[in-house]
């Protein structure tokens, strides 16, 4: 399944390596996983995500068409996770597939470029001092502006 919206744990290599193996044609791979950070500089005991699944999955699904089109991409996929998760956790997986290099990287880019402004998750921090929503980025906003 090319987008995946779960509050289920995921193995990112068995995900990669099935991807992968779907993958004919292609002569570049990129994958993204990003996981729950904590550092003894900002301690995060536990990242909540919420969302509505088919709302998420409809949008998710729609720029991963607009990826696929744009960089003529063989394939992508979107994995995302929602609910409470822990440090070190993994929350995304972005997975691209084209004959060439330059093309999967771009891929990949665009893609985490709107999952991290656009996509609609919302982000809850909890650590020593509380929890706090995780308010948008401005080099986020940025990243994302590149592509219009």
């Amino acid at each position: 399944m090319p987008v995946r919206v779960t509050t289920a744990p995921f193995d990112p290599g068995a995900e990669t390596n099935a991807f992968l193996a779907a993958g004919q044609g292609a002569g570049a791979a990129v994958t993204f996983t990003g996981v729950v950070r904590s550092t003894a500089e900002d301690p995060v005991t536990s990242l909540t995500l919420e969302c509505y699944p088919e709302l998420a999955i409809n949008q998710l699904e729609a720029i991963l068409a607009e990826a696929i089109a744009r960089f003529e991409l063989v394939a992508a996929s979107v994995i995302h996770r929602y609910g409470k998760l822990a440090p070190g956790e993994p929350i995304v997986q972005v997975m691209t597939l084209s004959p060439h290099r330059a093309a999967a990287f771009r891929g990949a880019e665009f893609l985490m470029d709107y999952l991290k402004t656009d996509a609609p998750f919302w982000k809850q921090e909890s650590g020593p001092e509380g929890t706090i929503w995780v308010a948008p980025r401005e080099e986020d906003d940025s990243a994302r502006a590149r592509w219009s």
